[in-house]
């Protein structure tokens, strides 16, 4: 999924059926955000660091979550 400003989201999948589905889940993170800016403007960011360690599990040189296995 890509947000892109101006621009509708682009989302894709392995096939059309999953390209929907992640959709659906995209509009619901922002519907969450919205929620969230709503309810506290003042609501903190995610720290740097979580932002790493979730992305690199995945996608770093030592990943271990997400993989076949």
């Amino acid at each position: 999924m890509v947000l892109v400003g101006n621009h509708a989201p682009f989302t894709w999948g392995k096939n059309a059926a999953k390209a929907v589905h992640n959709s659906a889940v995209l509009e619901q993170v922002a519907k969450m955000a919205l929620l969230t800016e709503q309810i506290n403007p003042q609501a903190p960011r995610l720290k740097q660091a979580l932002i790493n360690k979730h992305y690199e599990r995945k996608h770093g040189p030592d990943s271990y979550y997400g993989q076949a296995g």
